[in-house]
């Protein structure tokens, strides 16, 4: 097997991201696996915590958290492999997942990014993913397949095309990324996986699932189920990448769907279930992408 750059990032998860390193250790070894792990936020160096569970780590502390797209960008610029798999810390993959995604790309030049099944964790006979359908640019919309399905085989060996990746669990190729160059750390958290996505297909390749393997996903370990920096940030986010990723009329009918209807409806559901302190977050969210270039990086955000 080719080697295979792990990237990870942990983030006050110490035992979580041990977990991820267990499980991969139980099938692979240094000769054909490094691990990257990205230590965000992290004021004191942990790498000797993690260093007797996987023989080849390479460890990287970041004492800011750089978020998602930054952490990931950390291990990418460090990763050797000539395929690199970027893996949440809240993550365990069973045997012959790497071999199965390699193939996989190896079957086919024209994929760019790979993602496998994800089932939950907790429960793992359910669907997490099995692909996304295209987007509506203009309400920036799609619908994730598979989800909440009972796992009954039905997507074993199946292979397509999708509308994106996931970014629990995608691969590329480190040719292919030397030409889409890094994920946009102004993302910070969510979309920044979509928006790495149009990178891909810009340079002519393809996105792309695969249910010939599988991982199972923590969902919700990082920041729950709600939270006020998933309500930002998913605001905030899906307005920059219709902002990056579309002409400039689509920006304009989208902004005007988004900003007249989809965030006061949003808003009201949370005023509704008396989450005033959520509220808030998406009005602070839809505020930034007209006080931010599409290409700022001045995140401009605290919770208070």
């Amino acid at each position: 097997m080719a080697l295979t750059s792990i990237i990870t990032v942990n983030f006050h998860q110490t035992e979580v991201t041990i977990a991820l390193l267990e499980s991969i250790s139980k099938s692979y070894s240094a000769k054909n696996v490094e691990v990257i792990i990205v230590d965000n936020g992290a004021e004191k160096n942990q790498e000797l915590i993690f260093h007797p569970h996987f023989d080849n780590i390479k460890y990287i502390q970041s004492k800011a958290n750089l978020g998602f797209a930054g952490g990931n960008n950390l291990g990418l610029k460090k990763a050797k492999g000539d395929y690199v798999f970027l893996l949440n810390n809240d993550t365990e993959i069973p045997a012959g997942c790497l071999e199965a995604m390699i193939a996989e790309m190896e079957t086919n030049e024209k994929i760019g990014l790979l993602s496998p099944l994800l089932l939950y964790y907790d429960q793992k006979d359910l669907i997490q993913y099995a692909g996304y359908t295209p987007m509506n640019y203009l309400t920036a919309r799609n619908e994730n397949i598979g989800s909440f399905e009972k796992n009954t085989g039905q997507y074993d060996n199946q292979s397509y095309e999708t509308g994106f990746c996931h970014g629990a669990a995608m691969m590329c190729r480190k040719a292919d990324l030397l030409k889409t160059g890094l994920m946009d750390e102004s993302y910070f958290l969510y979309y920044e996986e979509l928006d790495w996505c149009e990178k891909f297909k810009s340079i002519g390749k393809k996105i792309w699932f695969t249910g010939s393997t599988y991982v199972y996903h923590k969902e919700s370990v990082s920041v729950g189920k709600e939270s006020a920096i998933k309500t930002y940030f998913m605001t905030r986010n899906r307005m920059l990448f219709i902002r990056k990723n579309t002409s400039w009329a689509n920006t304009i009918l989208f902004s005007t769907y988004f900003t007249l209807i989809a965030c006061p409806k949003a808003a009201l559901n949370l005023i509704l279930r008396k989450r005033f302190d959520l509220a808030k977050w998406i009005f602070k969210g839809l505020l930034w992408n007209f006080t931010h270039t599409k290409s700022s990086t001045n995140l401009g955000f605290s919770i208070k």
